[in-house]
């Protein structure tokens, strides 16, 4: 009977590996377990999603990663940054941000939840591979105060061709964006020796700034509503220049009654040499109330021949396979 029960494990096994590596598309959601916030990135030859861990906030005490080669079969790499690699966290580690230079990786995090007189805000931690692990580069917050009414979080890093690194941050609907040093690790004041300057969107601008480059043109998306509702959505402007003026074209990212609701805090994922776009984002399944049960997606992102984004079709099938050139 043991030698039966053994074997019906095993062959349960075999068929779950077999259906997993036939699996046609990624699904949605990409991975199980509550996650939100997905930073997308291609590093080190490999597609990477660094999440975050969606529950109370003294509970996100830790990032889990995941990476693929193929968009569809994901890998969970756990705990790349947690507490005790950070002195100075004591609750809310969210919103990560990581970008590949000088032959590290960074990984930017919100932490603290912090608000005036308290400790906390941006962080940056460094590793020498993508899955970490990563450890507290400061010993201290990167930006800790809070300027032009943004509180310092869901910071994004966008490298412009001529290799400058500029930041882009805030909650509590400002958005303030930053120069950082070529080490990253500290901000470069402006020539008007401000160290920030608000380019907030849209009056309905909440949370969540994204940025990519495509065509000479810079495409600055953000979040909209609340993040713990069915209205929190994405939308986006178009600019000559990555610090604007931005005008609001519209939504790109909604829920959707029969697929899900609260989808929005973005990034997007270009495969490498193609002009072809995914985007990573967090929704609410219908059946779920509670504020942290978001799961992390991936859909097509698709640019009108105007160069306007067309509004994204949330499923649940996910995307096909698409692996790296050379891997």
């Amino acid at each position: 009977m043991k030698k039966l029960l053994i074997l019906a494990l095993l062959l349960g096994c075999t068929l779950t590996a077999t259906e997993a590596k036939k699996k046609k598309t990624s699904g949605n959601p990409i991975f199980t377990g509550w996650y939100a916030d997905p930073e997308g990135a291609v590093l080190g030859g490999r597609y990477w999603v660094f999440p975050t861990y969606s529950a109370p906030y003294d509970q996100q005490l830790f990032f889990d990663a995941f990476s693929s080669k193929d968009l569809v079969h994901w890998e969970k790499h756990e705990r790349v940054l947690e507490q005790k690699n950070i002195p100075w966290l004591r609750r809310a580690l969210w919103a990560p941000a990581v970008i590949e230079a000088n032959g590290k990786y960074y990984l930017f995090f919100g932490g603290n939840d912090v608000h005036e007189g308290e400790v906390g805000g941006i962080g940056v931690a460094i590793a020498d591979r993508p899955e970490g692990p990563y450890k507290d580069a400061l010993g201290k917050p990167l930006i800790n105060e809070i300027v032009n009414g943004a509180q310092p979080i869901d910071q994004f890093v966008f490298r412009d061709d001529d290799g400058q690194f500029y930041m882009f941050y805030g909650g509590w609907r400002h958005c303030n964006v930053c120069r950082l040093s070529p080490d990253l690790l500290s901000i470069v004041p402006w020539e008007d020796g401000q160290k920030f300057h608000e380019i907030t969107p849209s009056e309905s601008y909440v949370e969540g700034p994204f940025m990519l480059k495509r065509k000479g043109k810079y495409y600055f998306m953000w979040s909209e509503g609340g993040w713990t509702g069915p209205d929190y959505c994405v939308a986006y402007a178009i600019a000559d220049s990555p610090f604007g003026p931005f005008q609001r074209v519209g939504k790109i990212l909604q829920g959707d009654p029969s697929i899900a609701m609260g989808a929005g805090h973005h990034s997007v994922i270009q495969i490498p040499g193609k002009d072809e776009y995914y985007i990573i984002y967090h929704r609410r399944p219908l059946t779920e109330t509670d504020g942290n049960s978001r799961e992390t997606c991936i859909d097509r992102l698709i640019f009108n021949a105007d160069g306007t984004i067309e509004p994204v079709k949330m499923t649940f099938e996910g995307v096909q396979p698409r692996k790296l050139k050379g891997k």
